[in-house]
């Protein structure tokens, strides 16, 4: 299998992860009539296209001759099941975090669920192996706490003044509509289950022999794969907004576009997930520890903010107040993320 040989190169690799985990979710929001539920089916299919195609390519070349059937064949039925759960586990949390770019946006889905998953996982990592300063993790997690509260605060503000403009020009039945609580539920549930899918992962690449980034990632994605059948179920039936969804109305009313665009976020997700597993994967000289792989990980939920703010104008037209809530977000999460990141090195 191919592992990054230099410092550099895994630099480069956690830079790719970074940028994908940041940039799939616009495929959806270039599809703006097709149901989140239906792209999803699509994003599921690329996601198990790309995982083949990187585990009998990147996962069976290279000088060692160790190749991802021998690392299938060679680790325990526990880690594949313990991969393949986490997979599982991701996968729900990344439906309803889809769920919620459907409903509230990138800008607001991915700071407050990621954000939410971040502080999550610190304290479970915390809990489970007490290591780096508490002081500098827990300060950094509270950080991010404030981030997505004034988040959530800039996106009900913004969501009232938007109501209140319709409500004035006769395009609603009351004078003084309520702001629905849907996005932020989906965001806050996507970042529980999302805080609680990794140390899993973590557990399976480890737990005796361990098993490689490759085949690791290649359990990850057919229970994403296999999964997504389960719970689309649920969500097409019981939708977050709008009409059930019918299972043939994604044969009958999906173009080539609509489909290709799935595919391809699957495709760029499932590429920014095995960069940033192989990355972790390196050692001796290309290691380059774990506080700078969080810190780029978790950059990933900047980049998709920007993304909504920039290009997708998710807050266009928003008053003062909601400007200020979003600059006082983006400053405490990237500094609460700093603290994080550089906890390990003051343990």
């Amino acid at each position: 299998m191919i592992l990054p040989q230099t410092y550099f190169f895994t630099l480069m690799l956690l830079v790719l992860s970074m940028f994908c985990w940041g940039s799939w979710a616009n495929t959806l929001k270039m599809a703006p009539k097709w149901r989140f539920e239906l792209y999803y089916f699509d994003f599921a299919f690329g996601v198990m296209l790309a995982a083949t195609v990187g585990v009998f390519t990147f996962g069976s070349l290279g000088f060692d001759g160790f190749l991802f059937v021998d690392d299938m064949m060679q680790t325990g039925k526990r880690n594949i099941g313990f991969a393949g759960l986490s997979g599982i586990v991701f996968n729900l949390a990344n439906m309803l975090l889809v769920s919620a770019v459907s409903v509230a946006g990138l800008a607001v889905a991915f700071p407050v669920g990621l954000g939410l998953a971040l502080v999550i996982g610190v304290i479970w990592t915390y809990a489970l192996t007490p290591a780096g300063n508490p002081v500098l993790l827990f300060g950094g997690a509270a950080l991010v706490l404030a981030a997505i509260v004034f988040n959530a605060l800039a996106f009900r503000i913004h969501q009232r003044q938007l109501l209140e403009e319709r409500a004035k020009a006769g395009l609603l039945k009351t004078s003084a509509p309520r702001v629905p609580w849907k996005g932020i539920v989906l965001c806050l549930a996507s970042g529980v289950l999302m805080g609680s899918f990794y140390p899993m992962f973590q557990h399976a690449r480890t737990l005796g022999e361990g098993i490689g980034p490759y085949a690791a990632g290649f359990c990850f994605a057919l229970g994403i794969f296999g999964s997504t059948f389960v719970f689309n179920l649920f969500f097409m039936n019981l939708p977050v907004q709008g009409a059930p969804v019918e299972i043939r109305d994604y044969f009958l009313k999906g173009s080539l576009k609509t489909h290709a665009l799935g595919w391809l976020g699957g495709i760029v997700w499932l590429t920014g997930s095995f960069a940033n597993f192989v990355a972790a994967a390196a050692e001796d000289e290309a290691r380059v520890g774990p506080a700078v792989s969080y810190a780029f990980g978790q950059g990933a939920t900047m980049i998709a903010a920007f993304w909504g703010l920039l290009v997708w104008k998710e807050f266009d037209g928003a008053n003062f107040r909601v400007k200020y809530a979003l600059t006082l977000m983006f400053i405490l999460f990237v500094a609460g993320l700093a603290a994080v990141a550089v906890a390990p090195l003051y343990g």
